[in-house]
């Protein structure tokens, strides 16, 4: 097993030895059966409702995968619930019954669902509520504990294949609806084992997860990794900071799964910070969006860990990893994690690799990268090139290989890491009959990194408080504008074309 970053003219590797980081399952749903089958005692899943154990839990999912089997063999199914145990136990009995789960987030507007559900197919709906005109199968906590049943281990079958998918996930586009991502057993698979190469668990761990776990980071943190060592996954009803600090102590959490800065930020700034005492914590990863030295600084100084960041993105993740053993360097995004090489190209061709230390794009490529958008022949073309994912990301690579982010090509905005192309948000705007001009702009912020601020100009009379509620009607919280401001004309380039730079400038004179 390689570690390598390949610079120009030449490649730095290290051999890995094989460790306790590669798995025996070959699939999402054996890797659980074989947690179940050996911890059938071991705490699961917990929310507010109560905890399921390994056992437990196995006999909910056969009894969902009975139910669905008939229907679901061989065809998607759409899965729209919050972080809970329903969202578990939907996940393992689409994989027993056949079918292929596709991770939509539970708080797109009803619209988006709508229009992402149009383009699936699905043969039916997971969800805490109706779906429109979709078979829907109601879920939730409650629900789910009446799925509990005995377990039969010698009837649950996996009927999975390293190649059959395990999970569509969604990636943000340049244009449009978020594009479809689907990814394999084998794929995922190999993402679990880099993630635990980097992160290392051992058993009884206690994961306490943040981010959706329809989103890459929050799928790894809250519903994959858990089961390579039957660990138990804390579920917080949602995220509130003092919540969060309770649950990190009261619940003897060894794995916060915090994700991007702006999730620490917020965890510190708790009153009940301060006080709290973590004494079970051991493992902070940090990903979604590049963390501020301070950052690492103030959690080190108040709990006396590292935040171990990395990167990644839905088309393939983990890229790299800061580890112990091979090392740390705050404010950089770590080294490649096995088998996978990173590359920094000029931004105009991405065909030429560049020296130790200049910036362009990062392209990389591993065996757990995605192979297509489905259905979207033209955006897999900008991202597939040469055999490698185009990230769009600007960075450097050092001598010793760590990786830094100190950009993105194409303007997308990090909003407590998700990505906000501002050209969806541009293209919603324009369809409020009373605007007749947008331009999406990110400023910083010092929670989510960064946040869209809206430039519109008018057709019609209306004021920004309106456009920021039609906003809120159709965008998911993390894309709507933190701000509107009416313009009378926008600034133009020579070329005639709305001046990005100008606009992002106004907002810098103004902080």
């Amino acid at each position: 097993m390689t570690w390598a970053t390949r610079k120009k003219d030449k490649i730095l590797t290290r051999e890995f030895t094989p460790d306790s980081w590669k798995m025996d399952a070959v699939t999402i749903a054996s890797a659980f059966k074989a947690a179940a089958v050996q911890s059938p005692d071991a705490i699961y899943c917990k929310s507010a409702t109560g905890a399921l154990t390994y056992e437990q839990a196995a006999g909910a999912i056969q009894s969902l995968a009975n139910e669905l089997r008939a229907d679901v063999q061989g065809r998607s199914v759409a899965l729209i619930l919050p972080n809970s145990k329903a969202f578990l136990i939907a996940y393992f009995a689409t994989l027993f019954a056949g079918g292929k789960p596709a991770l939509i987030n539970h708080g797109h507007p009803p619209s988006t669902i709508a229009k992402l559900l149009g383009d699936l197919d699905a043969a039916i709906v997971l969800s805490d509520r109706e779906q429109f005109d979709c078979n829907t199968r109601i879920l939730n906590d409650e629900l789910v504990d009446s799925l509990v049943n005995p377990a039969d281990m010698s009837t649950l079958i996996d009927p999975g294949t390293p190649d059959d998918i395990a999970a569509i996930m969604y990636s943000g586009g340049t244009t449009g609806l978020p594009k479809q991502v689907p990814h394999t057993n084998a794929a995922i698979v190999a993402t679990m084992e880099r993630g635990d190469w980097g992160w290392r668990t051992r058993a009884d761990e206690i994961w306490l997860p943040v981010a959706p776990f329809t989103h890459i980071y929050g799928f790894l943190m809250g519903l994959t990794n858990p089961i390579m060592r039957a660990g138990a996954i804390v579920i917080p009803e949602r995220f509130q900071p003092d919540l969060i600090v309770d649950m990190l102590a009261n619940e003897r959490v060894t794995i916060f799964g915090g994700g991007p800065p702006a999730i620490y930020q917020a965890v510190m700034s708790s009153p009940k910070f301060a006080d709290a005492q973590f004494t079970n914590l051991r493992i902070c990863p940090g990903g979604g969006a590049p963390f501020p030295l301070d950052v690492h600084k103030r959690w080190q100084a108040a709990t006396g860990l590292k935040i171990y960041e990395g990167y990644g993105m839905t088309e393939i993740a983990p890229i790299s990893i800061n580890t112990e053993e091979y090392g740390v360097k705050p404010g950089s995004a770590g080294k490649a994690v096995p088998d996978t090489v990173i590359e920094i190209v000029d931004l105009e061709t991405g065909d030429t690799v560049l020296d130790t230390g200049e910036a362009g794009e990062i392209r990389v490529k591993g065996p757990h990268m995605m192979t297509r958008y489905t259905g979207n022949p033209e955006e897999t073309a900008i991202a597939l090139r040469h055999g490698f994912v185009y990230t769009g990301d600007i960075g450097t690579l050092d001598e010793d290989g760590f990786l830094t982010i100190t950009d993105r090509k194409k303007n997308v905005i990090f909003v407590s890491g998700f990505n906000v192309f501002p050209r969806e948000v541009e293209e919603l705007l324009l369809t409020h009959p009373a605007v007749s001009g947008a331009c999406v702009v990110a400023r910083t912020h010092e929670r989510s990194g960064e946040v869209p601020i809206a430039f519109v100009t008018l057709r019609s009379d209306i004021d920004a408080a309106s456009i920021l509620a039609f906003c809120t009607d159709n965008l998911i919280a993390y894309k709507r504008p933190a701000e509107v401001i009416i313009l009378p004309e926008m600034p133009l380039t020579p070329a005639g074309k709305v001046d990005r730079t100008t606009l992002q400038a106004s907002l810098s004179a103004n902080t």
